[in-house]
């Protein structure tokens, strides 16, 4: 199969940048170059995104450790030392064989992500992705955090779970100027990267969130899977606590008259887990791309 699937073609017809799409896709890869390979073992934090085996919902979590604890182990395969922990609603996926993933290497301080997609096979020590496709991002979008700390001693709360958003959750994600975003198509796992100026989220009532799709690098890969399939995941993180929200449900995207695209979940399950993260970023830098949420 080709770089797009059918989805994907869609959407790119209907905005009109196919021939730019098809460019633009000649930077996907199978192999895990040099630059990349260096660029992973400099990394504090993985997002991983997959479908649970059992349920079949999308969850995106965020796996973190000392730099080196996420290294490419050949052209074609990146391991990672470590997992998530067993309440994770990602614990099954990584724990099945041939599970397809997908996942985001995102470095704050220097506004780069990279992203990885392929199957999942357990190891002794966590686990190891045959890559796929690998491929890397603009910086458009990503708020620039100069520096992290490991802040010694913090520990995971208990999971709180609820099928609907609480009005600190809202409030979680209202504020928020990052999120990430895992879809699924048949031929594999997509996680993408969210940003804006805090309010670019948008809480329309406990059931259902929103947002608006900025112009980006027009393959319409996320976009495209949800066209196909709605299902989704959701990973909200504050860079300051380490708490992180982890949505799951259903999403679509509405086109406006005037071009204007928005996309919105309607959430099937909640998970806030205080303190889930060892690191403490440094305050943002927003990105001058992004737009005013008044726009």
């Amino acid at each position: 199969m080709g770089v797009y699937h059918s989805g994907s073609r869609a959407l790119q017809d209907l905005v009109g940048v196919r021939e730019l799409a098809d460019h633009v896709g000649r930077a996907i890869g199978e192999g895990i170059k040099p630059v990349a390979a260096a660029f992973l073992e400099l990394q504090p934090l993985l997002v991983l995104g997959a479908a649970d085996p059992s349920t079949g919902r999308v969850w995106t979590s965020p796996l973190t450790g000392t730099p080196g604890f996420v290294r490419a182990t050949g052209s074609h395969r990146m391991s990672v030392t470590g997992g998530v922990p067993p309440a994770d609603p990602l614990a099954p996926a990584l724990a099945t064989e041939g599970t397809p993933v997908g996942t985001i290497a995102l470095d704050p301080r220097t506004r780069r992500r990279m992203r990885l997609n392929g199957r999942l096979r357990p190891t002794g020590r966590g686990f190891a992705v045959t890559a796929e496709r690998v491929f890397s991002n603009c910086p458009k979008y990503i708020q620039k955090r100069e520096s992290y700390e490991v802040v010694a001693g913090r520990e995971p709360g208990p999971p709180r779970r609820g099928s609907e958003l609480t009005a600190r959750q809202s409030d979680f994600v209202a504020a928020a100027d990052t999120f990430f975003l895992a879809t699924v198509h048949e031929t594999g796992v997509e996680v993408s990267h969210r940003g804006g100026n805090p309010g670019f989220v948008q809480v329309d009532s406990p059931h259902e969130l929103s947002w608006r799709d900025y112009p980006g690098n027009s393959m319409f890969l996320t976009l495209g899977n949800l066209r196909s399939d709605p299902r989704a995941g959701l990973l909200f993180l504050d860079w300051t606590t380490g708490t992180t929200l982890q949505l799951t449900g259903e999403a679509r995207t509405e086109f406006a008259a005037d071009g204007e695209r928005r996309v919105r979940l309607t959430v099937t399950e909640a998970v806030e887990t205080p303190s889930a993260l060892p690191l403490h970023w440094s305050a943002p830098e927003y990105s001058p791309a992004n737009p005013s949420v008044a726009d």
